[in-house]
């Protein structure tokens, strides 16, 4: 238990002012998120990041850190989103896993090919996957043939060298989930979401090199990201962060937030 007199005075004015630092995240799903919007406008073949989780949880609530992408056919009709991230999940095998999964414009989920990780839980999205806290990821959406008569779009995992570029294995593919129409990329971020108490101890990942390509074929990058926050009335922590390290930008649990919601941070990093 932390004593009173060594409470942060950062944490204590919070407290003061009515803000959420303590306790489970009320929710609609038990969890505290926030994101990095990029800035970037077009249409899609890819989209990647390199994710690095620095300092790792140490509690055995779920958190998820991952790529988003927004899926749109030509015409402008919304055809849904999905996710491909690493997941601090205790009934995975070291608490570790990856999740490549999504919705569609429906709300009904994504159907895909099978995985070949196996899974502890028996999820089709969530897959055993031994990742390290300290080695960086990257993540890689794109398009990969069709299904049927839709377009699939492959989820991968490339472990890097230290030097954050060069692959340290093969990339590891997730599975490929299926999109209705004739769907491309219109929209990405990168989040966390974290399931524990807004005062369990101070975990640390880092997003770096966002990168996308054109339906042309030409690769691009966003020139900036914009940070915005789980609202209060909606559940959210009022001690969750994302600055700028001078590599990329570093999000983080249970500190004092000094990137305000709707900031806007430069790329590259």
């Amino acid at each position: 238990m932390v004593h009173a007199g060594a409470v942060p005075r950062w944490f204590q004015r919070l407290l003061r002012l009515g803000e959420r630092v303590a306790g489970a995240p009320p929710s609609a799903n038990g969890a505290s998120s926030f994101h990095l919007r990029w800035e970037i406008a077009g249409r899609f073949r890819s989209a990647e990041v390199t994710l690095e989780v620095l300092e790792p949880p140490g509690v055995e609530a779920l958190y998820f850190w991952a790529l988003q992408a927004d899926f749109a056919e030509r015409s402008g009709r919304h055809r849904g989103g999905a996710h491909l991230g690493l997941q601090w999940f205790a009934p995975h095998p070291g608490s570790t896993a990856v999740n490549w999964g999504g919705y569609d414009d429906g709300g009904r989920e994504l159907a895909g090919t099978d995985s070949t990780l196996p899974s502890a839980t028996g999820n089709r999205n969530t897959r055993d996957l031994a990742w390290s806290p300290g080695t960086a990821y990257r993540l890689r959406i794109e398009r990969s043939g069709r299904v049927g008569d839709d377009p699939a779009w492959s989820g991968s995992v490339t472990p890097l060298a230290a030097d954050r570029r060069t692959p340290s294995g093969p990339p590891i593919e997730v599975r490929r989930l299926v999109v209705p129409g004739g769907s491309e990329v219109t929209g990405c971020a990168v989040w966390s979401e974290v399931f524990a108490r807004c005062d369990d101890p101070s975990v640390a990942v880092r997003w770096s090199h966002p990168a996308v390509v054109g339906v042309d074929g030409r690769p691009a990058a966003p020139t900036a990201v914009t940070v915005s926050y789980q609202r209060h009335e909606d559940g959210g922590c009022a001690n969750t962060d994302s600055s700028p390290d001078g590599v990329g930008v570093v999000q983080r649990t249970s500190v004092i937030r000094s990137s305000a919601p709707g900031t806007r941070l430069d790329v590259p990093f």
